[in-house]
């Protein structure tokens, strides 16, 4: 098949990286100086009773001090090539230990200042925090702060054991500050999700709990106040609501273990570009095989190196059927740089097989 002609459309399409819409919240412009005030009722008046206390309230109470704001000042280049402060974005973050390494979003704290960011605690202080690393594939960055006296992270809970229909309670700050430790309830509507099948890096949990600009990189958490997902992005379209997606925080640590380690995310590497049918199908690409069809190699990479070619199709690695982009990134992330795996591709029309060493990459 002659797939020259299609072959920049597809790449253009391939490398697009990100999960979805992200959530992140903006003031463009001067400081902001005056703003919304939102007075916080805290005080109880009588013990709360039984009936009251539900599973939301005693998981809000659980895990809600361990919700933080972040802000990052925006910077951008005037038509003179100018430095100039654009305004603040502000999203969430949660605390994952008693070291002071919060987990967010990339999209929230991207092109933060001497990579510095404000961090909003729930005790009302605001302290500095330094991004320690970020990685655009997952859409995932940690910070990392001096650990107040009276830390409080969350506990980290199991998304691989997680239900459809199970409740789901999201705690973040949506449009700012101003909103901070907001919480939200639901349930898991489903699992596994794909919205972005070129750059997600692994399927999303999806729920109807409220989860708004601003509520970027906040908690979503069980019934038992465990977090479960990081909170990402939300589908934006007219007469569409209660559609929110987090990443599920199995996926997520084994990015923020990577990041906290070595300042970065270090993968394994195969070095192919590949459509699948339904990727081959928007870009008007007869493709009807199984498989991925591979339209570019990096010359020196693995693949390359172990025989494949531009136009042959990958069927199976170590045994596993490949169908679909989503399914090799998964496949491949399950391994180590250095690791042998076989892979299984069909070369004018003959299925063939061979193993190759994964080489590695790193987020930037």
């Amino acid at each position: 098949m002659n797939f020259s002609k299609y072959k920049k459309s597809i790449i253009a399409c391939v490398l697009a990286l990100g999960i979805g819409v992200g959530g992140g919240y903006y003031f463009f412009g001067n400081p902001v100086t005056h703003q919304t005030t939102v007075k916080e009722q805290t005080k109880q008046t009588k013990p709360i009773t039984d009936t009251r206390n539900t599973y939301v309230v005693q998981a809000a109470k659980e895990s809600g001090p361990a919700v933080v704001g972040i802000t990052t000042q925006v910077f951008q280049k005037d038509i003179f090539n100018r430095t100039i402060y654009a305004g603040e974005g502000v999203g969430s973050g949660v605390l994952i230990d008693n070291d002071g390494h919060i987990v967010t979003n990339n999209h929230v704290v991207a092109g933060a200042k001497n990579g510095e960011v404000t961090v909003s605690l729930s005790n009302g202080s605001t302290v500095t925090g330094t991004v320690i690393g970020t990685d655009a594939q997952t859409d995932l960055a940690v910070v990392k702060i001096d650990p107040p006296k009276d830390i409080q992270p969350i506990k980290i809970g199991d998304s691989d054991s997680l239900q459809v229909g199970e409740p789901a309670i999201a705690i973040g700050n949506p449009l700012g500050l101003e909103f901070k430790g907001s919480v939200t309830s639901g349930v898991i509507s489903a699992l596994a999700r794909t919205i972005d099948d070129q750059g997600q890096r692994f399927p999303l949990i999806q729920t109807d709990a409220a989860i708004n600009p601003g509520n970027s990189g906040g908690a979503l958490i069980n019934a038992d106040g465990e977090l479960i997902g990081i909170n990402s992005s939300k589908i934006s379209k007219e007469g569409v609501e209660g559609m929110g997606f987090a990443i599920p925080i199995n996926s997520a640590m084994t990015v923020v273990d990577s990041i906290i380690k070595n300042g970065k995310v270090v993968r394994p590497y195969i070095g192919v570009w590949a459509v699948d049918r339904q990727t081959a199908a928007r870009n008007n690409v007869s493709y009807e095989g199984e498989g991925l069809l591979i339209v570019q190699l990096d010359s020196n990479g693995p693949a390359a190196q172990a025989g494949l070619v531009e136009g042959d199709t990958i069927a199976q690695i170590d045994g596993k059927d490949i169908s679909t982009l989503l399914e090799l990134k998964e496949q491949i992330d399950a391994k180590s740089p250095g690791d042998t795996v076989l892979v299984s591709y069909t070369h004018n029309g003959k299925m063939k097989s061979t193993k190759l060493k994964l080489g590695q990459a790193t987020s930037k």
